[in-house]
């Protein structure tokens, strides 16, 4: 038996070729490919796709590169690697998993010398590219579902106030599945009121503007109420930063009394709280009004919990919550009894 010398067994290796299964990601725009999927790209002997219509198409042949449009099997493949070629296949949508499966399957046989594979990312997701597909399917559903498409500004606010209080719950339960779907939620209603708003509709009384113009407003307000981040001033204790907030708020809204902004309608422990804050951050004493009555007991202790740094709405909701268990318990008590 002839020993196979190590020269031969190189050449063997580098006659099974390579195939390279070249990756892309719809939210990056076509054309924008990473160094080495370019390199592949042009030293490929042969660059395969089999959507004809790929967004990529047109950018790869500006460039100089032959692709064909074809969907070759597994092994027609591995045959078109044969001499030592390389064949890179522009992945569909879908990621070819008939492919990549026969590919599998190939090799799991030991039959077949197979050639080289590599998977090569040729675009990655920037962080928060999925609220692009967000942003996409709310486009569908508001043109398509002939509920979405006549709901108003007015018509959903209740489901604002029904998913923000959902989130409070998850929250204070605890529940991380249950925060990750509330969220979802809650910014379900930002996109969907932002395209509500793109139309422009009567209802409106103002011009239109879109989800893009909601992101671009919130990152000017956080730049310029965060001097200390981005800017020359600094602040080292969570009061500072609550000084340079209110101080920029009022600047911009040209507001005359620290009780400006905050909304009457929210819960009464909650609007007494806010109070309270404004007026402890803003240095003022003001004496708490004297009354006959709950209410005003009530202001008094959410004043005071304000105070101590303790939420009187959250503090309520987690009695209320021990309430109801004692409820339960008797109720079971009562039936085992029975």
């Amino acid at each position: 038996m002839n020993a196979t010398s190590p020269e031969a067994a190189t050449s063997s290796e580098a006659a099974t070729g390579r195939i390279v299964l070249l990756t892309t990601s719809h939210r990056v725009a076509p054309g924008l490919l990473s160094w080495p999927a370019w390199q592949a790209l042009h030293a490929a002997d042969s660059v395969l796709c089999a959507d004809g219509t790929h967004p990529q198409l047109p950018y790869l042949r500006e460039a100089g590169i032959t692709v064909d449009e074809a969907s070759p099997t597994a092994g027609e493949l591995v045959d078109a690697c044969a001499g030592g070629r390389t064949v890179v296949v522009v992945a569909t949508g879908e990621g070819e998993p008939a492919l990549t499966d026969g590919l599998a399957r190939l090799a799991g046989s030991g039959r077949v010398h197979m050639p080289e594979l590599e998977l090569l990312p040729a675009s990655y997701d920037l962080p928060g590219a999925r609220l692009l597909d967000l942003v996409q399917v709310m486009d569908r559903i508001r043109a398509e579902c002939p509920w979405s498409s006549q709901q108003t500004h007015k018509g959903l606010a209740k489901y604002g106030i029904e998913e923000a209080y959902e989130l409070v719950e998850a929250i204070e339960e605890g529940d991380r599945d249950e925060l990750r779907e509330e969220l979802g939620d809650v910014l379900l209603q930002v996109v969907f009121h932002a395209r509500i708003a793109e139309e422009g509709r009567p209802e409106d009384g103002a011009a239109p503007f879109s989800i893009d113009d909601v992101a671009a407003g919130i990152v000017t307000k956080l730049i310029h109420r965060h001097p200390h981040v981005f800017g020359d001033e600094t602040a080292t204790t969570p009061d500072e930063v609550k000084e340079h907030w209110l101080r920029t708020k009022a600047i911009e809204k040209q507001r005359e009394s620290v009780t400006d902004g905050v909304p009457l309608g929210q819960p009464g422990l909650a609007l007494a709280a806010k109070l309270a804050s404004r007026v402890r951050t803003a240095g003022l004493e003001v004496p708490l009004p004297t009354g006959e009555g709950i209410g005003y007991e009530l202001l008094a202790l959410a004043v005071r919990a304000e105070a101590d740094g303790v939420d009187p709405e959250a503090a309520l909701r987690a009695a209320a919550r021990a309430y109801r268990d004692a409820i339960r318990q008797t109720e079971t008590r009562s039936e085992s009894a029975e």
